[in-house]
């Protein structure tokens, strides 16, 4: 955000001075630097887009407690259709990933700014340390400049993918060692009251692509006919629908946060 203001500061006075300047030579030079950082200033501004919506958020619900949920999903493709798999805690289905864990460090932070556990999911070894929590809106800001530097919290996304697909036998243990995966952004929802939190929340969640190599890629091609209903193959339509298509007699469950993949 200070990146943005200070490209801006600087742009408005180098036209400032090339609109005024009486040598010709000083103003042309103004006024091309000031075209030189108009590309730089519109991709601070929409870095920045983010932080100061929450800072705003900070400043107007700064007393009021907002829950936060940051979360990792995986977008995998094939041949049109997505996969999906489907929740523990809730029957539906929805993009293999989870929330983030955070470290001894970040709980250190965390502390610091007064977060508390959230009460939405019930704390056992599985959600133990899940950046799932709530906190005084006044620390929004403070959060996520904190979540974004990405130190004190996981930074991978391969612990799930493993516990949902590999260590299930969804997929084979010796076709997936590893993974390789493309960061296609982060969607941060506005701020909304959730019924089911009975409080101001905040989504945040990171995308990311498998890349399959060309044996993985056939081994997820091997479960199209699986009949499990662990998880399934989705199309785009089936997903933005949520389950629910025309002349069908029952639909499938999709979660809504499904769509964030496509």
């Amino acid at each position: 955000m200070l990146r943005a203001v200070l490209y801006i500061s600087i742009s408005i006075a180098l036209l400032a001075l090339g609109f005024t300047s009486q040598n010709t030579t000083l103003g042309d030079l103004s006024i091309g630097a000031f075209l030189a950082l108009t590309v730089p200033t519109g991709l601070a501004i929409h870095a920045s887009r983010v932080h100061m919506r929450l800072y705003w958020y900070s400043l107007r619900y700064g007393r009021r407690t907002v829950r936060i949920s940051a979360a990792y999903l995986f977008r995998i493709k094939v041949d049109g259709k997505y996969l999906l798999v489907r929740g523990s805690r809730f029957p539906h289905y929805q993009p293999v990933g989870g929330v983030f864990k955070f470290s001894a460090q970040g709980q250190g932070f965390l502390a610091s700014i007064g977060a508390l556990d959230d009460d939405l999911v019930a704390i056992d070894e599985k959600s133990k340390a899940d950046l799932r929590i709530r906190l005084l809106g006044s620390h929004l800001s403070k959060f996520y400049s904190w979540f974004d530097d990405r130190r004190g919290r996981e930074d991978s996304p391969w612990r799930e993918f493993y516990e949902e697909l590999v260590v299930t036998s969804v997929l084979p243990r010796e076709t997936f060692p590893y993974i390789f995966h493309d960061y296609q952004g982060r969607i941060v929802d506005k701020i909304r009251y959730s019924s089911r939190a009975d409080s101001l929340e905040v989504l945040i969640a990171d995308v990311y692509e498998l890349l399959p190599n060309i044996e993985q890629e056939q081994a997820l091609r091997n479960t199209f006919a699986s009949n499990s209903e662990d998880f399934g193959w989705f199309t785009r339509n089936a997903i933005e629908r949520r389950g629910a298509l025309p002349g069908a007699t029952s639909a499938t469950p999709i979660a809504e946060h499904a769509q964030k993949i496509l």
